[in-house]
């Protein structure tokens, strides 16, 4: 089965790495998003195989933990008829010494056309970008940005609204810690939605301003007008001090609940990237409710994620 069952890659798409949203232009988020919603599609609501990448080799180079991500990169890839090659860090040659670079220069000697990477440290993708030659796919690095996971949310939503210019979208929780949050924001930005950050002031920083997006410190305030809520997971393993007394506190003022969903609009959408913490963020009637559509973005990962290796992979086999 060959890859024209798709249409063209489009001239406006040249990249062949996917580094983050904040340096993909609107027509390059269009295409990616195009493709989602074909590849989705394609692949029966992504249960079907459509071998179009089959020859394609695609490794996993993971140097943080990682369960959702990991599994949907490498579900992707197989659907797509990919080999799929899982990197562990803690048995590879890193622990004798071995610098990171040299371990994915040995990879690339493998014949490996992507690396998907996840690393603790911000810019480590980009810095890949400039020692090796086959595609790289940020699978988030530190707090900097998760392109494949903002562009799942993205997608979400487009399957549930019309479009997303004009929307009010609020991102509620640990704004200063996620990566999630920040492609997000990008995305969001560039298709015309009125983003809100949402949190306790020492997680939310007023900086945000200067971009365009509205900063509130208080839930109650926006959560009549917003279209859609995205609740994101307080990140205790990114912070040094607690930013707030208690858990408890947090939940108090910031849990979606049932008490606000009856203050929001009727339709609202309500996301979580995952994992989510119940009673948190987000309280079990409202996450398991009908305005939920948390299990969406699951399977909307699967779809974004095939659109990207099957994207950097023909902008890959144009250059050569």
């Amino acid at each position: 089965m060959s890859d024209d069952l798709l249409p063209p890659l489009p001239q406006s798409w040249q990249t062949t790495d996917i580094l983050g949203l904040e340096n993909l232009s609107l027509a390059e988020i269009r295409i990616w998003l195009d493709y989602a919603f074909r590849f989705k599609k394609l692949t029966n609501d992504c249960s079907k195989k459509v071998p179009i990448l089959e020859g394609v080799t695609c490794t996993n180079l993971f140097f943080e933990n990682s369960t959702r991500t990991r599994v949907s990169f490498s579900l992707a890839a197989k659907r797509l008829g990919a080999e799929v090659v899982e990197f562990s860090a803690s048995s590879s040659s890193l622990s004798k010494g071995e610098t990171f670079i040299d371990t994915a220069k040995t990879l690339e000697a493998m014949n490996v056309d992507t690396m998907v990477v996840r690393h603790q440290t911000p810019g480590t993708p980009q810095l890949l970008t400039e020692h090796i030659g086959c595609s790289i796919i940020n699978a988030g690095d530190g707090p900097h940005e998760h392109p494949t996971q903002g562009m799942l949310d993205i997608m979400t939503i487009c399957q549930h609204r019309t479009d997303i210019k004009g929307l009010t979208i609020a991102l509620v929780g640990d704004i200063a810690h996620s990566r999630t949050a920040r492609s997000n924001i990008w995305g969001l930005k560039k298709l015309g939605a009125h983003v809100v950050v949402c949190g306790p002031p020492t997680l939310v920083s007023r900086q945000w301003e200067r971009h365009g997006i509205e900063v509130s410190y208080s839930l109650d305030d926006i959560v009549r007008r917003a279209d859609v809520l995205n609740l994101l997971r307080i990140q205790f393993e990114r912070q040094y001090t607690r930013p707030f007394p208690s858990v408890h506190e947090y939940a108090l003022l910031y849990a979606m609940n049932r008490q606000r969903l009856e203050m929001a609009k009727k339709d609202i959408l309500i996301m979580a990237p995952g994992p989510i913490n119940r009673g948190v963020e987000i309280t079990p009637e409202v996450a398991d409710g009908p305005h939920s559509v948390i299990l969406n973005q699951v399977t909307n990962g699967l779809a974004v994620r095939m659109a990207a290796l099957w994207l950097v992979h023909q902008a890959a086999k144009r250059q050569t």
